[in-house]
C-alpha cells in the first residue's frame, strides 16, 4: 500500500486522467521543464532555484522518492515545481503538449548493465526521436549517467541524431558541466572517484 502524499506540491495523476492544465496549476504561462526520474528531489530543487523562469515537472515512478522530493520542495518554499508519480512515456503522451518543453533532464536512469537487458534502457535513439515531438525549438536536452557504457552509448548516438545540436562540441560528452547541479546520487560516485558522463544537446530551431 502506498503512503499517501499530501504535499501541495504533489499532483495526483493516473493514466486515464485528463491532462493537467499547467498554466492554471503554476499560475503563469512560463515554459515547462521536465525531469524524468527525480529521485529524492535534490537536483530539481537546485535547478528550480537557478531557473525561476521555468516551471519544473519532477517525474518519478517510486512513491517514496516523490514524497522526499515534495518535502524538499516544500521546505525550500519554491512555487515553480510540481511532482508526479507516473511512467514517463504514458505521462508525456497525455500530459505534455507537443512542442512545449523548454528543457528535459534525465539523470542516472537505470543502466540495465547486463547485455541482454540493455534494450530496456529508457534513453536510446528511438526515445529521443519520440521526445523531440514534445520539445520546442531551442529546447535543451540533458543526460547524465555514472555508468560508462551508457554514457558512451548516448554520446555516440546523439552525435548523429537528427534535429539536435551538440552544446559541448567538439566534445561528445564531458565529466563536468557548468551551472548543472550534482544530485546526491551523483556525489556518491564522484566521492568514490568515479566520473559522471554528461551529454547536452539543443533541439535545432528549424525542426518540427
Amino acid at each position: 500500500m502506498l503512503i499517501p502524499n499530501t504535499s501541495p506540491t504533489f499532483l495526483p495523476w493516473e493514466d486515464n486522467d485528463p491532462a493537467p492544465q499547467w498554466g492554471s496549476i503554476f499560475g503563469n504561462d512560463n515554459p515547462l521543464a521536465l525531469e524524468i526520474g527525480c529521485g529524492v528531489g535534490d537536483f530539481v530543487v537546485q535547478m528550480a532555484v537557478l531557473h525561476p523562469e521555468l516551471n519544473f515537472i519532477a517525474l518519478d515512478f517510486y512513491n517514496k522518492g516523490c514524497i522526499k522530493t515534495c518535502k524538499r520542495i516544500d521546505k525550500s518554499g519554491l512555487t515553480n515545481v510540481r511532482v508526479l508519480r507516473a511512467e514517463a512515456r504514458s505521462f508525456i503522451e497525455t500530459c505534455i503538449p507537443a512542442g512545449s518543453l523548454r528543457m528535459t533532464i534525465i539523470n542516472c536512469p537505470d543502466p540495465w548493465p547486463k547485455l541482454r537487458h540493455r534494450k530496456r534502457r529508457l534513453v536510446n535513439s528511438g526515445f529521443v526521436e519520440y521526445l523531440s515531438r514534445f520539445l520546442r525549438p531551442d529546447a535543451d536536452f540533458y543526460f547524465a549517467t555514472d555508468f560508462v557504457d551508457y554514457g558512451l552509448d548516448v554520446a555516440e548516438f546523439m552525435a548523429v541524431q537528427s534535429g539536435f545540436v551538440n552544446q559541448l562540441a567538439p566534445d561528445t560528452f564531458r565529466h563536468t558541466l557548468e551551472r548543472y547541479p550534482g544530485s546526491k546520487y551523483m556525489r556518491r560516485f564522484l566521492d568514490l572517484g568515479q566520473p559522471i558522463y554528461y551529454v547536452h544537446y539543443r533541439k535545432a530551431q528549424n525542426t518540427g
